[in-house]
């Protein structure tokens, strides 16, 4: 990272989870939060004041000052915003999804390689000890099953638990498989909003590899599960008891309940991924790096929401009908 280089930066919706981005850029050294923005002005005020910035309530009065932004306002928002800070020569890095629509992501990614410009893709997951710490073990997965389970929660209620929940599991899937899908096949129903609150995904990969996908945000508990089956072992995260299993195969072992394989398990600790992906996202503007998830990966995460979502919505119609 280029130390001398202050990047300066802001956040444009400071909400639930745009409040977090503004405290992790205030304490990051070589970044100078020039504001935080928010229709809502007392909400703006308030985060201003927490992190010791100036509150904006137009985003368009930040064009010229930053040389970052987070985009953490409401999905329907993304494109028009990180397409107003892109043309005035900001690096963006939007929240997940990416934007609503396949051609408004298109649009984005088009328009920073035309400028020169940073998208990062707020995948979390990818930043999360866990996961950091298993890469080195994943190498062609044959079967994935993954289980995202939340209690009910009005934010993010505004989109489908697809593109609320799921995608963060469709972007690790998409990440350690490396293949195109051949076909994809999901289930799901609203229960208390109007968008698909319980789904479940079957995906099968061009390399041959398959996945199965749950996500609920109406579970009467949390958990978040997500195994990998390889030729050479399984590979088990529980992201919530923060442990990892890995199996694979050897001789001799007395402590694994599979004969032939040899069972190691490891406890990681509560690491911060949101700072991680923040100071990752200020390493790239200052650097003119690559960031960890592109706004192509985001777009290939929202592809697949996209049509997941799609036929929920069709079976949902059919069942009416």
């Amino acid at each position: 990272m280029n130390e001398k280089f202050m990047v300066r930066a802001a956040v444009v919706g400071v909400g639930y989870l745009g409040r977090f981005h503004a405290q992790k850029y205030a304490i990051i050294d070589n970044v100078d939060l020039v504001g935080v923005s928010d229709i809502n002005r007392d909400q703006a005020d308030a985060v201003a004041k927490e992190v010791g910035t100036d509150a904006y309530y137009d985003y368009s009065t930040l064009f010229g000052k930053v040389d970052a932004v987070s985009i953490a306002a409401q999905t329907p928002h993304h494109h028009e915003i990180a397409r107003s800070f892109l043309e005035n020569n900001a690096d963006v890095l939007i929240e997940k999804p990416i934007t609503v629509t396949i051609e408004e992501a298109d649009d984005l990614i088009e328009l920073a390689e035309k400028k020169g410009r940073i998208i990062q893709v707020g995948h979390l997951e990818r930043f999360n000890p866990a996961v950091v710490a298993v890469r080195d073990m994943i190498s062609d997965p044959i079967f994935i099953e993954c289980n995202r389970l939340a209690v009910y929660q009005p934010r993010g209620s505004d989109v489908s638990v697809v593109h609320d929940l799921m995608i963060h599991d469709i972007d690790l899937i998409q990440t350690f498989v490396h293949s195109g899908i051949s076909y994809c096949h999901a289930l799901g129903t609203p229960v208390v909003t109007d968008n698909a609150d319980i789904a479940n995904a079957h995906i099968e990969f061009e390399n041959g590899a398959v996945a199965n996908v749950t996500a609920s945000r109406i579970s009467n508990k949390s958990e978040r599960k997500i195994r990998f089956f390889q030729k050479d072992g399984y590979i088990s995260i529980d992201f919530a008891n923060r442990s990892i299993i890995h199996i694979r195969p050897a001789a001799g072992d007395d402590n694994c309940p599979i004969p032939g394989m040899h069972m190691e398990a490891h406890e990681f600790k509560e690491g911060d991924a949101l700072e991680a992906e923040i100071r990752s996202f200020v390493k790239c503007v200052s650097d003119r790096d690559v960031p960890e998830v592109t706004g192509g990966m985001g777009r290939a995460a929202l592809k697949t929401a996209v049509s997941i979502t799609s036929q929920i919505e069709a079976a949902v119609e059919r069942f009416k009908g």
